[in-house]
């Protein structure tokens, strides 16, 4: 049997990354602890390494440099050749990119427009809406791209981010590895983050309904343990096919909770005298930071795109992110300007803290949303816990893998629901004065009608 000695050493640093790119999804070649690649030189694998355009003799390699454009590129169809088993339709996809951009977020608009005027902070939103699909069009584009040069089916973020570097210029390749691992910190912290928050803001909304009707003031952190068990079944779910349905009824409470939240904005409205047009400069960096933390889901892209049945489907016009984003400015649009007219500068943090909880439908708003925002969670956690686990099986033995990534998620799920949490939420003051106002209140009310 022939064999073929590559010593990636000694090769030019275009072609070194292009066989460590190329052969990592292909199980031919098998590097010694060396630096060097054996290849097999059956007349088989050449066929196999020569329709992906690996072209081999007996000395030397022959390969096309992934920093500069070749014809051949277009030749290779990533699509074709993703695993189709587990794959997620339009409609789920689209569910899911929804729900990544539809979260707590949406209900701090009102505020973002007080900090932006009802004129810049319309404006601004649709402006930064576009921008925010403009640049998810670029990284899936580019994704594309790279996967043509480099002959794989599909990349994730990270994976994206330290091709773009090894195919850009020869001075920055050397930081391809590090740009790797900086998306994956990135992702992680934000989106662990982001979980913390989820769990805060549904103990939050269920301690105020609650503790109105149980005349009681129970801790915040009973909330957050009675949730525990829920949120370890949501983080326990590793495909997100299996997460379509979770995210549709998340989609459907979002959608009722802001029809009502509409019916009160639009109840006998009246625009409040200190509404402003354009606000000061200096609240126009809060306003920026708000909406850009409401509309963004980056994380979610690309495991997304990646699942799809159809990934050509994702881009164009219409398209999959088209449409998402279309309903996603539409509607943080119209929630933040109304509801900023109706309430001006009362308006809260969160625009169900301004619906009153004595009435029933304020008390259907925040119980809907904290049901959506729970349901979202296994979503939130999945970009954190894919990226962990993929740096982690490495060190497990493949036998207990299955155990080992149990293990992990459930460990991390009680590290966020407990660290993190109680050290977010403090006895102030001012919380344990707004309860008893609650309980005033009912109390109150309930010696008018008794």
């Amino acid at each position: 049997m022939n064999h073929t000695r590559v010593n990636l050493r000694e090769a030019d640093t275009t072609i070194r990354a292009d066989i460590i790119l190329r052969y990592r999804y292909f199980q031919s070649g098998i590097l010694d602890p060396a630096g060097s690649a054996m290849l097999l030189g059956t007349p088989e694998h050449r066929a196999k390494w020569s329709k992906h355009d690996l072209r081999l003799d007996c000395t030397k390699i022959a390969s096309v440099s992934i920093g500069e454009f070749n014809e051949k590129d277009e030749l290779y169809n990533p699509f074709e050749h993703r695993d189709k088993k587990n794959t997620n339709s339009d409609f789920g996809s689209l569910a899911h990119l929804l729900k990544s951009s539809l979260g707590t977020g949406i209900l701090a608009m009102p505020h973002a427009i007080k900090n932006g005027g009802v004129v810049f902070g319309g404006i601004g939103t649709i402006l930064i809406g576009i921008i925010c699909a403009h640049c998810v069009h670029i990284l899936v584009r580019t994704s594309h791209v790279l996967c043509k040069r480099t002959k794989t089916p599909q990349m994730t973020y990270a994976e994206t981010a330290q091709a773009a570097f090894l195919c850009g210029p020869k001075p920055l390749r050397p930081f391809a590895n590090a740009s790797r691992i900086f998306v994956n910190a990135a992702l992680c912290a934000t989106y662990v983050g982001g979980s913390c928050v989820y769990l805060v803001f549904v103990s939050t909304s269920l301690k105020q309904v609650v503790d109105y009707y149980s005349n009681m003031i129970i801790p915040i952190r009973l909330y957050i343990l009675t949730l525990i068990p829920a949120v370890l079944l949501l983080g326990q779910v590793r495909n997100l096919k299996y997460m379509v349905p979770f995210s549709i009824m998340a989609n459907l409470c979002m959608i009722v909770g802001f029809a009502i939240t509409l019916y009160y904005i639009f109840n006998g409205i009246e625009i409040s005298p200190d509404v402003k047009l354009i606000a000061p400069v200096k609240q126009w960096p809060t306003f920026l930071a708000t909406v850009l933390f409401a509309i963004e889901g980056i994380g979610v892209v690309m495991p997304v795109e990646n699942s799809m049945r159809n990934p050509h489907h994702f881009l164009g016009c219409p398209s999959v992110l088209n449409i998402t984003m279309t309903i996603v400015v539409s509607l943080y649009t119209t929630l933040g300007v109304c509801g900023y007219l109706k309430y001006g500068a009362a308006v809260l943090g969160s625009i169900t803290l301004n619906l009153t909880t004595t009435e029933i439908p304020g008390q259907i708003v925040k119980l809907l949303i904290a049901l959506a925002v729970l349901f979202s969670y296994g979503l939130q956690y999945f970009v954190p816990m894919d990226i962990m686990w993929n740096s982690m099986k490495d060190m497990c033995s493949h036998k207990y893998q299955g155990i080992s990534q149990t293990a992990m998620r459930i460990v991390m799920v009680l590290f966020t629901s407990k660290y993190f949490n109680f050290q977010l939420i403090s006895r102030t003051a001012d919380e344990k004065q707004v309860s008893l106002s609650m309980v005033k209140n009912y109390r109150r009310l309930r010696n008018q009608f008794v």
